[in-house]
């Protein structure tokens, strides 16, 4: 049994793990190449996040999923770089918006250079994951296209906020859905449908992907709250500076509408006021991490992924399916 991945995902069958790691090998050795320019300061900052590392979350699921068809097809390393490339792009574009100072352990890239160079960046690299996906065929385009336009709707969807009536955890949950469940699930499309697996694996493992992807987002609301910035790569309470409601907080406002606790309703204004006043993010940050708002979404997340793992229940045994219920496994760890 082999650690590979992220999370520290054990591998149980060394013919599967020689081949992820190959896939993921040859994935990084894509992200290099298609982040080069003729232009050096162009190649600096489109590689400053491929080279500070990662969990290869969305690679690692396209790996997997070739495994239900040919895993050596010759477009499932080129998807995988589509889909990391997208993924990292959207980082670059969600640093701007949050005012971010650090993603991944080093400075984001609006905080070592400015905000037009991090959108550009952002840019570039949507259009080189275009570039590589044009190779791929009329219908992985479409698709991409199709998870793209998802995703920026929920981005748009969490900016507005919910229309009048519309309970906040719904909302925020097709937020995520389309924010981060759309990519995640094209990752397990791409790898099964170019590796040519079976129509209904396909869309079973599509299904898995999408409600991971919502766990995965989840857990990293928790870490938000709950983590420092070693374990999570970026500063904490981020998201609550920049008033962002994430689950936690979402559930936090609920309980204090639904009970009227006036420790509840307290730390709802505090929520409400400055944050950004370092005093007060701190107060707001440490009184969120001992709240029970706080253990709701955690299991909201184990709820997530444990349909995820449930999505996979059609499928043969196999190795490879033991790794993506592991998977689900890993995302709920991370939350606590």
């Amino acid at each position: 049994m082999t650690v590979v991945g992220p999370f520290g995902l054990s591998v149980r069958d060394q013919a599967l793990e020689a081949d992820v790691q190959t896939g993921l090998a040859a994935v990084e050795a894509g992200l290099l190449e298609a982040t080069k320019s003729e232009v050096p300061f162009i190649t600096e900052a489109a590689q400053h996040l491929v080279r500070a590392g990662g969990k290869r979350f969305r690679p690692l699921l396209v790996m997997l999923a070739a495994q239900f068809g040919d895993p050596f097809a010759p477009g499932v390393v080129p998807s995988a770089v589509v889909v990391e490339l997208t993924h990292l792009a959207t980082l670059y574009h969600d640093d701007v918006m949050d005012e971010a100072h650090v993603r991944r352990g080093v400075s984001s890239a609006n905080a070592r250079w400015s905000n037009s160079v991090a959108v550009l960046t952002g840019d570039f690299l949507f259009a080189r994951a275009s570039h590589i996906l044009a190779d791929l065929g009329p219908e992985a385009v479409r698709i991409q296209a199709e998870a793209f336009e998802r995703l920026v709707t929920g981005q748009i969807l969490e900016t507005a906020g919910p229309r009048d009536g519309r309970d906040p955890v719904e909302h925020y949950l097709d937020v995520l859905a389309g924010k981060t469940g759309s990519l995640v699930a094209v990752s397990c499309r791409f790898g099964a449908m170019i590796s040519g697996a079976d129509e209904h694996v396909v869309d079973i493992l599509t299904q898995y992907g999408e409600r991971l992807g919502v766990a995965f987002q989840l857990a990293d609301d928790v870490l938000d709250i709950a983590s420092d910035s070693h374990e999570s790569g970026k500063t904490p309470g981020t998201d609550l500076r920049e008033g962002i409601p994430t689950l936690p907080v979402l559930r936090l406002r609920e309980r204090a509408a639904r009970e009227g606790r006036p420790e509840d309703l307290e730390l709802v204004a505090l929520l409400d006021g400055d944050l950004g006043d370092d005093a007060r993010h701190a107060e707001a940050l440490a009184r969120l991490r001992v709240h029970p708002a706080l253990e709701q979404a955690r299991r909201d997340t184990v709820r997530y992924a444990e349909e995820a793992r449930a999505a996979l229940a059609p499928l043969s045994e196999c190795f490879a399916k033991v790794a993506l219920e592991e998977l689900c496994d890993a995302v709920v760890h991370r939350a606590g």
